[in-house]
């Protein structure tokens, strides 16, 4: 059954409207795109706004109405949703023979900047209307029962066309009025993961977003640890994936680019060995350096630490595996790592950390100052005002990151300086279905934005305005995640 059948047979869905509203002498003094809604049916939007004051406008924004139903999607032997052709037609061939009527979907996986169009093929069964979901996951049971994996599916998720419906929050910040700063937050410690909200009311932050994706597959209690760059209040506390998206915070600038981090330790008797990372797990033979934020306790691994005071003079050097000392550094060997240290970092000794945060859009150093902070971001969608999702660079060039509609937290920065921070919410079958990242994308250069990137998102997507979550977290409750973005008085 093609896509327009399945979309037209669900036309029965219950609707969910929402129209245009005339801007208010309010709205009209605070910086908003007059243009259509770039997703959908293209029409204005419904919006509030609410002067959250110093230069910072919120905006609630709706539109779209919720013609997508329920499907039955049959599981490829991978697991997966979809496949091949010749898989998807075995499977579809499973599903008639436990006697039920399967159709073969060609999907396309948009190509991005840095990564071409994927052709793939799902097995879908059935349809049934917004409010039949019950029906829908029957019917996949049935088959799930008769040795056929399958689930039940809303089609509003699937990233390909439709109306909607979207909700969104939207943050502005002018530059000429905001008299604050930005800041990056890990919260108490690299290792935990805490709620954008705490984070927040740790600052008096004006305004707070979740920050970039965290290691959820690292151990538990340690999952807070950020997957690529952080830096807080100049302090690097987490390396950089090689040329990979992230924002610089500076004062009350930000800045999008790509970074690189280079590091190494420097003995005093003039030896060098490179530093593989910050605060985090290491394998064999990485050298580690780890902070006072890190929050937990260094692997006991065999291997052998350096504990440096604040002027790089070794106070210890100790098997693997123990707290770092208020106002020091640990470096942490393993393997041939863990030689160097025993050779050459005996106590008493100097060893020097250098660190450089490289830009790669400049190739300067980036200054880590106290007012400087870095976030790193999931994509980046926008450069230089135009469209540019750099999925495969930045690690997230899957079907599920591309195509699917998921909830997002974005970040733009427009021509004259100001920021942007965006919600979609989604996984809200009828209320809300996300975007995927090219319509993430589209989403930023309609709110104005000549450079943006995508952050962490679905369960992760949380703007917390005044102390409160403004927006509708998937998860029906806030999630504690790896850092957030915050805005300060």
């Amino acid at each position: 059954m093609s896509r327009r059948a399945l979309v037209g047979l669900a036309m029965a869905a219950a609707l969910t409207v929402t129209v245009a509203v005339p801007a208010t002498a309010e709205e009209v003094s605070a910086p908003f795109p007059s243009a259509r809604f770039p997703l959908g049916e293209r029409g204005l939007p419904a919006k509030t706004h609410k002067s959250v004051g110093g230069g910072i406008d919120l905006y609630s924004v709706a539109t779209g109405t919720a013609n997508d139903g329920y499907t039955v999607t049959v599981l490829m032997p991978s697991g997966r949703d979809y496949g091949r052709r010749e898989t998807a037609e075995a499977k579809a061939a499973e599903v008639e023979a436990a006697g039920q009527t399967a159709s073969v979907q060609r999907v396309v996986r948009p190509a991005v900047s840095d990564d071409p169009s994927e052709e793939i093929f799902m097995v879908r069964v059935g349809l049934w209307p917004l409010k039949d979901k019950d029906k829908a996951v029957k019917a996949a049971k049935e088959l799930s029962d008769a040795g056929v994996k399958a689930r039940a599916d809303y089609l509003g998720d699937d990233g390909v066309k439709t109306t909607g419906p979207w909700q969104m929050q939207v943050l502005t910040v002018d530059p000429r009025r905001f008299r604050g700063s930005y800041a990056a937050s890990l919260g108490t410690s690299v290792a935990k993961r805490e709620t954008t909200s705490s984070m927040a009311g740790a600052r008096k932050a004006i305004a707070a977003v979740n920050g970039g994706f965290f290691n959820i597959h690292t151990s538990p209690a340690l999952r807070g640890e950020p997957v690529g760059i952080s830096v807080v209040g100049g302090r690097l506390l987490s390396e950089a994936v090689p040329g990979r998206s992230a924002v610089v915070l500076k004062g009350r600038t930000a800045r999008i680019t790509e970074l690189t981090t280079k590091m190494s330790a420097i003995s005093q008797d003039g030896t060098r060995l490179d530093i593989n990372g910050v605060n985090r797990l290491g394998t064999t033979d990485e050298l580690i350096l780890y902070t006072e934020e890190y929050g937990a306790k260094t692997p006991a691994n065999g291997g052998a630490e350096a504990v440096l005071d604040a002027s790089g003079k070794v106070i210890a050097l100790r098997t693997a595996g123990g707290a770092v000392p208020k106002g020091a550094r640990v470096l942490h060997g393993a393997g041939a790592a863990a030689d160097w240290l025993w050779e050459h970092a005996w106590e008493k000794w100097s060893v020097t950390v250098d660190t450089k945060v490289i830009d790669e859009r400049t190739g300067r150093r980036v200054a880590l100052t106290p007012d400087v902070s870095v976030i790193g971001g999931g994509v980046g969608l926008i450069r230089n005002g135009r469209i540019k999702v750099t999925a495969k660079r930045d690690g997230h060039d899957s079907v599920n990151m591309i195509l699917r509609r998921h909830p997002r937290t974005l970040l733009g920065v427009t021509r004259s300086g100001g920021l942007v921070l965006a919600t979609v919410d989604g996984r809200k079958p009828g209320i809300t279905v996300g975007a995927n990242m090219i319509e993430a994308a589209q989403l930023m250069k309609w709110l104005g934005a000549v450079q943006a990137i995508n952050l962490d998102g679905g369960g992760s997507t949380a703007m917390v305005v005044g102390g409160k979550v403004v927006n509708q977290p998937s998860d029906g409750g806030e999630r504690a995640v790896g850092d957030a973005l915050l805005v300060l008085p």
